[in-house]
C-alpha cells in the first residue's frame, strides 16, 4: 500500500505546474521541521503562514526552515542523532560525516527559534557552549539542542530551472520539546505572520507548496507506522522530466 501511495505522491509531483524559464543553479542545503503535537487521538502539525510581501512562497503555509550555516555543525547538544537517522543524513551526499549529519537537525532546531520563537531541547541551569552569534539565544535562554528527540522523515530536491534550489531535508519532533518561547517572533511584520496547529489529516485544504503538502502525507504515513527511527525515508528527485521517490 504503501508502495501505491509513494508512486501517486511522485506522481503528483511531477504532474505540478511550476515555472521553469530561470537559470539554474546548484542546490543548496536545507533543512526544516515539523513540530507535531500527537497528544490527542488527531495528531496536528504546526504551520507558518508566510508575508505576503515574499518573493519567495508570499502567503504560502510552510514549516519552520532555511539553509544550513556553517556554524551549525559546531553547535553543542545534549544528545545526537540516533545512528540510523544519522546513517540516512549520510547516503547520497558528496562527503558524508558525522558533522554534516547533525548540521541538518541544528539548522533546524535554529530556523524554528528565529521564525517562530519556539526553541527546542533542554531546558538547563547552565548556558550551553555556543559557536558564535547565530546561536546566542540559546545561551540566553539556557536551552541546549537535543538531537535525539529529532526524526529525519523526507528529502526533496527542487527541480532544475527555479528561482532557489535547495536540497531539503525533512525533520520532525514532537511539541513536547519545545523548552522555552520567545515572545513577539511572529506578526504582521516577521517572515511568518501566523502559527497554526492543524490535524494532519486536515491541512491539504491550506494553501501550501505540494512538497508540502506531500509531505505531510509521509509524516501522517510514518506517525500510523510507530515513528521508528528505522523506518525507510523517502527522497524525491526529478530525473529527466519525472519526479522519483526512492527510499533511504
Amino acid at each position: 500500500m504503501t508502495k501505491d501511495f509513494g508512486k501517486l505522491w511522485a506522481e503528483r509531483m511531477t504532474k505540478s505546474e511550476r515555472d521553469t524559464s530561470f537559470p539554474d543553479s546548484e542546490p543548496r542545503d536545507a533543512a526544516t521541521l515539523m513540530l507535531i503535537d500527537r497528544s490527542n487521538a488527531k495528531p496536528k502539525v504546526l504551520l507558518g503562514r508566510r508575508h505576503a510581501g515574499h518573493k519567495f512562497m508570499p502567503g504560502k503555509f510552510v514549516f519552520p526552515g532555511g539553509r544550513i550555516e556553517a556554524l551549525d555543525r559546531m553547535m553543542t547538544a545534549v544528545s545526537e542523532l540516533h545512528p540510523s537517522a544519522q546513517r540516512k543524513l549520510m547516503e547520497r551526499v558528496p562527503d558524508p560525516s558525522a558533522d554534516f549529519a547533525r548540521a541538518f537537525p541544528l539548522a533546524a532546531v535554529r530556523e524554528v527559534a528565529e521564525e517562530t520563537g519556539l526553541m527546542l531541547g533542554v531546558k538547563r541551569d547552565e548556558p550551553p557552549a555556543v559557536p558564535g552569534e547565530i546561536w546566542t539565544e540559546f545561551a540566553k535562554a539556557n536551552v541546549h539542542p537535543d538531537l535525539g528527540q529529532i526524526h529525519f522523515i523526507a528529502r526533496a530536491i527542487t527541480p532544475p530551472r527555479r528561482p532557489r534550489r535547495f536540497d531539503t531535508r525533512f525533520l520532525t519532533a514532537d511539541a513536547s520539546a519545545i523548552a522555552h518561547t520567545i515572545e513577539g517572533v511572529v506578526g504582521p511584520d516577521s517572515e511568518l505572520v501566523e502559527l497554526t496547529w492543524v490535524p494532519i489529516s486536515e491541512a491539504a485544504h491550506l494553501d501550501m507548496p505540494t512538497i508540502t503538502g506531500i509531505v505531510l502525507e509521509e509524516l501522517l504515513a510514518r506517525v500510523e507506522a510507530g515513528m521508528g527511527h528505522d523506518l525507510p525515508v523517502p527522497f524525491y528527485f526529478m530525473e529527466g522530466q519525472e519526479f522519483r521517490r526512492e527510499l533511504l
